[in-house]
């Protein structure tokens, strides 16, 4: 099965960090937060990857393009005009780098790889700025059950400030920065049925305002709760979140 990950949005929120480079390629512990989502991938046996490029794509095809000589030591031999390289750390990824549009909605990206995904019936799919614990098999399998054209996967977000239980003019309780507020959201980290596709008109269709939505009516949308970790990568604060999280001993996405 092939994993699509969306990495071509402008990233406008963060724009201190997205002004030269794609959100996706925003680093966490020295490496691009794409370079994350796809190892959460191959951990659950998904290494086929469609990456869906668009601003400033060529930030990510140069990266994987160097990236054997990024990972290996290099011996180099001016005077016989030589190089060696030895890898540290090969991964066993295939991967696509499909330039959708830089303009293209997220339902038109879909539209566009359609024919690079070789007769697959389904496929994964998820955002390039979000991480999480989800258990990938586990999606697959109700989605399966379900006999869905899309399964999507809902979380719920950690709180951002601290909530306050009120009882007159008086705190009867206060909770610093509870873990949600008991709405789920769209998690991303989707399974979907290459028919599913067929609903999307064009690169101005907007997966999540269109076609979601006409699954929905149609009762072909399933959802797989998720109610561990998941983060996404919004702001320079979220960004400062993640990081601190990996200098921990133990991120609660790093699954490998």
């Amino acid at each position: 099965m092939k994993a699509v990950i969306l990495a071509g949005g402008y990233g406008t929120r963060i724009s201190e960090e997205s002004l030269l480079r794609p959100k996706p390629m925003i680093e966490i512990g020295g490496r691009p937060l794409l370079w994350h989502i796809m190892k959460i991938y191959a951990h659950h046996g998904i290494r086929d990857f469609i990456i869906c490029l668009g601003y400033k794509g060529y930030v990510i095809k140069e990266y994987f393009f160097n990236y054997v000589l990024h990972n290996s030591d290099l011996t180099v031999d001016l005077g016989r005009n030589t190089h060696t390289l030895k890898s540290t750390s090969v991964e066993d990824w295939r991967i696509k780098l499909v330039d959708t549009g830089e303009a293209t909605m997220t339902g038109g990206r879909l539209r566009r790889i359609r024919e690079h995904l070789d007769g697959d019936d389904r496929f994964c799919c998820t955002y390039g700025d979000a991480v999480s614990d989800v258990d990938i098999g586990a999606v697959m399998a109700l989605h399966r059950r379900d006999g869905a054209l899309a399964t999507v996967t809902a979380v719920q977000p950690p709180g951002r400030f601290g909530k306050l239980a009120i009882e007159g003019t008086r705190v009867s309780a206060f909770q610093e920065k509870p873990e949600g507020d008991g709405g789920w959201i769209n998690g991303g980290f989707f399974v979907v049925e290459q028919r599913a596709l067929d609903e999307v008109e064009g690169d101005h269709t907007v997966w999540e305002q269109h076609t979601m939505p006409r699954l929905s009516a149609a009762g072909r949308l399933s959802v797989y709760k998720h109610g561990g970790f998941w983060q996404c990568m919004d702001t320079l604060r979220d960004k400062n979140s993640l990081e601190g999280l990996w200098q921990r001993d133990n991120p609660p996405w790093k699954l490998w």
